[in-house]
């Protein structure tokens, strides 16, 4: 009875493979297109059943997250850059701005785990 279950489409799964992908290549879109993935995200939300619903919570947390680590650290790159105007603030700029590097290649391993993991039906 549970393979009858799993040959049923699940509601969202597409959207959610879609969202997924928009967010991986997110880097070389300059970041435009994790903001369209965000918005099918939102809109999968209220239909989503099952693994997908729990892809699409993970796919809207996953953005948030990232997004106010990188505003802070994006706030830090600033501060530093103006202290490094008395030289104090160099080392701190290449350390938030390596931060942002990370994060960035977190958000994109973080993307693909989540993509693989739902195209084998396992949770986010």
């Amino acid at each position: 009875m549970s393979e009858q279950n799993s040959a049923l489409p699940v509601a969202g799964r597409d959207g959610a493979i879609v969202a997924w992908i928009l967010y991986i290549l997110s880097i070389p879109s300059a970041n435009v297109l994790v903001l369209v993935g965000l918005v099918l995200a939102y809109v999968n939300r209220g239909s989503a059943t099952g693994v997908a619903a729990q892809h699409v919570e993970a796919q809207i947390k996953l953005f948030w997250s990232v997004f106010w680590i990188s505003a802070i650290l994006w706030v830090l790159v600033a501060v530093s850059a103006v202290a490094s105007a008395f030289l104090i603030g160099i080392p701190f700029l290449l350390l938030f701005g390596l931060l942002l590097l990370l994060v960035s290649i977190w958000f994109t391993v973080k993307s693909v785990l989540g993509l693989l993991a739902l195209l084998n039906d396992r949770p986010a």
